[in-house]
């Protein structure tokens, strides 16, 4: 009722940090991000301290004028000259605002009419996808049902030969295909789906094409490996996280669009008139807090765009090829020692390594080997 005193409140902050996982930590490797670069959160004490949304640009002009900013240079590395985006809380919301998106863009009357005004919607994704899709379907209405889950071959990559096997049996079941979702750097195995074939699929049958490059986006910055994400140009929309490999800190998640017709704006805007005024002092173009179904909206660009102005493009690209290099170096130790048995070559840097102990050594070629390996793991 009273509050108490600071030497209490202290003590428990300690006991807070106490109790806490060191996810900063050189031996944290649970999930798919690590570490935090101290210019990152430098910008985060800042932000807080402003205490800003970045809603309109009369509460947040800097931070409105810096967005589009970063936004069109993450636009540029994915290969787009124009475009839009918006920054997200993290890339399962990214992922399901590319399906909202494309969903208006392919009934745009569904927005006031809702579900009525739809078919029977099917969207495709891989087996190694990240669970936002499932959760994003259902969240929109589409229904889990209605996520086809293609095929990969033995290293987690989607099949595309498959994909189109998959649209055609949702055309022939009476379903309206609308959506692809590709992955760049699937959880578990850290696959890079071949995006150029998927498009050319896409092209054939007008299906909108979302790359999930949440993890493994910042392969971009390389030029060592940027070709990993080869055709990613040819997307719709892409999702990336900078608060993975580059450890800009949780959360920064972009959400980039290829559309300049102001797409996002027209999906999510509900011109309230209290607060999108359209006679403002000035370009009303720079509110761009209806282009998403939040309001409040935190500051996410702010941490990124100082990292990046400390350590520049060189010094990010380096930060990419290090997680490639350690690990190349921990596959090839793996190798060297007894009782461990590589699974398979890394591409990238995944959540973990799968290593075989010998008690399930020698079933390899077994048909049902890599799935039940796969279940065992992720769970």
């Amino acid at each position: 009722s009273h509050g108490e005193r600071p030497e209490q409140l202290l003590q428990r902050c300690r006991a807070v940090i106490a109790y806490s996982v060191r996810t900063g930590h050189p031996r944290f490797f649970n999930q798919l991000f690590s570490g935090l670069d101290h210019h990152a959160l430098a910008g985060r004490f800042i932000t807080e301290a402003l205490n800003t949304s970045q809603a309109t640009y009369e509460i947040a002009p800097v931070f409105v004028l810096m967005e589009e900013v970063v936004l069109a240079k993450l636009r540029e590395l994915v290969g787009w000259s124009g475009g839009d985006g918006i920054f997200c809380p993290g890339g399962s919301i990214s992922n399901m605002y590319a399906m909202n998106v494309a969903r208006f863009h392919r009934f745009p009357e569904s927005r006031h009419k809702g579900s009525w005004a739809l078919p029977r919607l099917a969207l495709f994704t891989s087996w190694e996808s990240h669970y936002s899709i499932q959760k994003g379907a259902a969240f929109l209405g589409i229904g889990t049902d209605n996520v086809h889950l293609v095929g990969t071959d033995e290293r987690g990559k989607m099949i595309p030969e498959e994909l189109e096997k998959e649209i055609q049996r949702a055309k022939a079941e009476g379903a309206e295909p609308f959506f692809v979702c590709a992955t760049c750097g699937t959880t578990v195995l850290g696959a890079f789906d071949p995006l150029g074939t998927i498009a050319d699929v896409c092209q054939r049958h007008g299906l909108w094409l979302h790359v999930d490059a949440a993890w493994g986006g910042s392969a971009l910055l390389s030029g060592k490996h940027r070709h990993l994400l080869a055709g990613i140009e040819r997307a719709d929309s892409v999702a990336w996280n900078p608060h993975k490999m580059l450890t800009v800190g949780l959360q920064c998640s972009a959400f980039l669009l290829r559309d300049t017709s102001g797409l996002l704006q027209r999906c999510h805007g509900a011109s309230a008139t209290y607060l999108f005024q359209p006679d403002k002092f000035y370009d009303v173009a720079y509110d761009t807090g209806d282009k998403t179904p939040q309001c409040g909206r935190r500051v996410d660009c702010f941490k990124l765009w100082l990292l990046w102005k400390a350590v520049g493009t060189e010094g990010l690209a380096r930060r990419v090829e290090r997680a490639f290099a350690y690990t190349r170096y921990l596959a090839e130790e793996v190798k060297r020692r007894d009782g461990f048995q590589l699974v398979l070559e890394p591409e990238f840097i995944n959540l973990c390594f799968w290593f075989v102990p010998p008690s399930l050594r020698g079933r390899e070629g077994s048909p049902d080997y890599w799935p039940r390996l796969g279940k065992v793991s992720a769970a």
